[in-house]
């Protein structure tokens, strides 16, 4: 710790300050995994017939330009998928854009100017020169900081109703997925409880090292068991079972497409299925050679 100084001025509704301190510390290293989060894109532009429009033409021609590439070159299966996957992800980047997440602010400005009242009463607390004048400046303080909890809770209260509301609307016109994310946003993040990893007498272990051990032990014991005393006599099958394995043909494409559920989190490609539907017969051709 090399400095250690008092914010007086800081009003956090309470008789203690704020303190702040210089410190130095030797962080332990972060290994991460080195996978990278991919962004969404705004598919919500898709229900813009304009936009359908020029994102039919702009992955047309995208289309038309990777074909006469291929055609030119000889590829593998996986230079093709690179290729239809890069002309995809380009044109939903370059017409959709990516998804902006916006976070309502629901304190209101009548709150707002009352936290800058209750920091005015604050400063004249740290500023008074006689004992009555901090007993006449406290005594202020606790109702201006009773009136910013109140009015606090009142825009809670009304920014809990606004998105029930939303949420009763958008179960009355069937839109699930606006339902699912309003419930969500009522109901909170939730957290599992973490459970402690224990050894066979059910002490806890805080070791990493005996943690890992622990499971070491415990899946040793449960898989590797001797083979049963009568094993089930399996006959194999009298007939091979007629199982179509020829490569799909494009109606079958066009079907899978279809049946693909839209608000799904994209897969690592990063495509959606919502611009995948948006012109069936494009991505059609694009997906039909890989097969």
């Amino acid at each position: 710790m090399e400095d250690v100084r008092t914010r007086r001025g800081a009003d956090i509704a309470s008789d203690h300050h704020l303190v702040v301190a210089d410190l130095k510390l030797k962080l332990k290293k972060n290994w991460t995994t080195g996978q990278t989060v991919l962004q969404k894109f705004n598919t919500a532009f898709l229900r813009d017939t304009n936009k359908i429009n020029e994102f039919k033409i702009s992955l047309n021609n995208r289309f038309q330009a990777l074909q006469d590439l291929l055609n030119e070159e000889e590829t593998t299966m996986e230079d093709n998928w690179k290729g239809i996957k890069e002309a995809l992800n380009s044109t939903y980047q370059e017409v959709l854009g990516l998804k902006k997440y916006h976070h309502k602010e629901w304190i209101s400005t009548e709150t707002l100017d009352k936290i800058k009242e209750r920091k005015n009463k604050k400063a004249a607390i740290n500023n008074s020169q006689t004992r009555a004048e901090k007993v006449q400046a406290q005594a202020e303080y606790i109702e201006a900081n009773k009136q910013v909890k109140r009015s606090i809770r009142a825009d809670k209260k009304k920014y809990v109703e606004e998105l029930a509301t939303t949420a009763e609307k958008a179960a009355r016109e069937g839109n699930m997925k606006q339902l699912y994310d309003t419930t969500k946003k009522l109901a909170g993040k939730y957290s599992k409880p973490v459970r402690p990893v224990k050894d066979k007498e059910g002490r806890p272990i805080t070791e990493i090292q005996q943690q890992q051990n622990r499971w070491v032990e415990h899946f040793e014991e449960l898989l590797n068991r001797p083979a049963p005393m009568n094993p089930p006599n399996i006959e194999a099958a009298h007939t091979d079972l007629p199982i179509d394995v020829n490569p799909p043909t494009t109606e079958e494409i066009r079907i899978a497409i279809r049946q693909i559920k839209n608000g799904k989190a994209a897969g690592p490609d990063n495509i959606p299925a919502e611009a995948l539907k948006s012109d069936i017969e494009a991505t059609t051709s694009m997906l039909y050679p890989l097969f």
